[in-house]
């Protein structure tokens, strides 16, 4: 009795978690609390399945691991290998996080993950693995191996894995020989695929059948093999951009059996046509960054889901789409025609079209009908073309009565057009040569919220007595970059945003702003403004007003903005 009573004096007591310093060891006699979990230094563990040591410099895999850890995490550390003793005593791990380490191939033993039977997320991203593991758990669900320098994969790195539905092998070294012909065998689950900025010189054969999205963009794959993609057919994505496919590469039946199809990126290859055989689920077809010079309607008569049609930057000339070539895609909402070499805007499009993006260009003029079949259209954009006010009818785009957004930028256009449909609401004239604004091309557009006419040649005496005063809903007018000696007068109510920037404005008076009650934001940058050439009353009457940019003007400019009333309490408040 006496000796436990003196083993009890000289007992330190219980050892010191991190966190629970100051929590009181119970009394003898009293009701027993159980005992803090562990968990290491440093590290959270939220819960007793959660271990989370993100961020810490870690050198070590850390002990004192709770065996009954479900989620582990060890990303952003230093870590070059994984003990394998560490590692089976954590049979019931089901997450893994290694991403951003330093594990090798070598700090990776074949065994490490013999004991986890039921991992079913492993992250091991930006590590310098060489290989891929020769074994992973039969549990797996997603794996993540990016972002490292594999250059092979084993029968049973992926195979045999029912549950697998991801695979991440994007931003590695893997060329064909690399991967063998049945890495997928026995993993009928496997929905997402990435073998993107690889080394593969065609598509990998045996490809899971489950597959919805293939990643296989920035490889240097130069032809499909024929029958490579026919089990596919729940396949929604493809993307194959930034590879070196050539007409010859593909045939008839290399995207026929994919009755799901609903994505499919080929730009930036080398194809001179459109492919054949294009399934009718297509939605989106991407052939941007080829050498495409004609359209020829047989190739996209399948194709009659297609909504987005994208060519630019092809070689398109004035014979390259020829009239009713894409008459056969009635569903087509926006077609992309930017960098081509057409001189004309393409005849008999589909009539339920709402987006055609034609600039850069050689268009050079716009005839009454030209435009009349489009009358869905809701955005137009004909910016750096060759088109001049004398090549443009009068009533060009009267017949867009849809028409929202319509973009003439660096063109070649002295006056403003007719005719403008009144449910525009962006307007974009920069870089043209403007040198006069009346009120008649204006009039009617009371939707007008946007005005863009930067970078021309307008002054003050250019501007017609009454320009703004149907433009009752314009919120941003961008004046910069012109010839205006002071703030024109008369500007629309409701203006928000007010750009001068770049002009001659060398004054400001009391009464400039006088029309805007509502400005918010003013851009007076590189004027000839001096330290006194704003009146002080300038800005009375714009209390929403709170970006005034006067820098690079001869002097630093004094700005007195009208300071903000304090907010009244709501009635029943403190």
């Amino acid at each position: 009795m006496q000796l436990l009573f003196l083993l009890l004096l000289l007992w330190p007591g219980p050892p010191v978690v991190p966190g629970m310093e100051d929590t009181a060891f119970p009394h003898l006699g009293e009701s027993s609390q159980p005992l803090p979990r562990p968990c290491p230094p440093r590290c959270s563990c939220p819960r007793e399945d959660m271990v989370g040591c993100d961020g810490l410099d870690l050198r070590v895999f850390p002990d004192n691991i709770a065996r009954g850890a479900q989620h582990l995490s060890l990303q952003n550390n230093q870590l070059q290998e994984l003990p394998y003793n560490e590692l089976s005593r954590l049979s019931g791990l089901q997450t893994l996080n290694l991403h951003n380490n330093l594990i090798s191939s070598e700090g990776l033993p074949d065994e490490a993950f013999e004991s986890l039977t039921q991992l079913q997320h492993l992250y091991v991203a930006n590590n310098k693995l060489s290989v891929a593991p020769q074994f992973l758990p039969r549990s797996l669900r997603v794996a993540d191996l990016a972002a490292n320098q594999v250059t092979e994969i084993f029968p049973l790195t992926f195979g045999e894995k029912p549950a697998l539905r991801s695979v991440y092998l994007h931003n590695n070294q893997l060329s064909n020989a690399g991967l063998p012909p049945d890495a997928f065998r026995g993993s009928e689950a496997i929905a997402t695929l990435s073998l993107s900025s690889n080394r593969l010189r065609y598509l990998p054969p045996s490809l899971p059948p489950s597959l919805e999205r293939l990643h296989l963009q920035n490889n240097l794959i130069a032809k499909v093999p024929r029958g490579a993609l026919s089990r596919q057919t729940q396949l929604r994505e493809l993307y194959l951009q930034h590879n070196q496919l050539t007409d010859g590469g593909l045939d008839a039946t290399t995207f026929s059996k994919l009755r799901s199809l609903e994505y499919l990126d080929l730009s930036h290859n080398q194809l001179a046509e459109v492919p054949a055989g294009l399934p009718r689920t297509l939605a989106i077809l991407h052939l941007g960054r080829n050498r495409i010079r004609q359209v020829e309607g047989t190739r996209l008569q399948g194709a009659q889901s297609l909504r987005y049609l994208l060519l630019q930057h092809n070689q398109l000339g004035g014979t390259g789409l020829a009239p009713g070539a894409l008459r056969p895609l009635r569903r087509l909402h926006t077609l992309h025609l930017y960098g081509n070499r057409l001189d004309r805007v393409p005849q008999a499009l589909p009539r339920r079209l709402r987006a055609l993006v034609l600039p850069h260009n050689q268009v050079a003029t716009l005839g009454a009908r030209d435009l009349a079949a489009m009358r869905r259209l809701v955005e137009l954009n004909l910016a750096y073309n060759r088109l001049a006010s004398a090549r443009i009818h009068r009533r060009a785009f009267r017949p867009l009565r849809a028409l929202r957004s319509l973009d003439l930028a660096g063109n070649e256009l002295t006056r403003l057009p007719t005719g403008l449909p009144s449910s525009l609401l962006a307007l974009r004239l920069p870089r043209n040569q403007l040198r006069a604004l009346e009120p008649e091309p204006l009039a009617g557009l009371a939707q007008l919220q946007e005005l863009n006419l930067a970078y021309n040649r307008l002054r003050i005496g250019d501007i017609g007595l009454g320009t703004w005063h149907e433009l009752q809903a314009l919120k941003v007018l961008d004046l910069s970059h012109n010839e205006l000696s002071f703030v024109p007068p008369d500007l629309p109510e409701a203006l928000e945003e007010l750009h001068l920037q770049g002009n001659c404005i060398s004054h400001v008076g009391p009464q400039a702003f006088v029309s805007t009650p509502r400005l918010r934001a003013l851009f007076l940058r590189a004027n000839r403004l001096h330290m006194t050439s704003i009146a002080p009353e300038a800005f009375l009457g714009l209390p929403l007003l709170h970006v005034v940019d006067t820098s690079d003007n001869p002097e630093q400019v004094l700005v007195r903005l009208q300071p903000t009333a304090p907010r009244r309490p709501r009635a029943g408040g403190p």
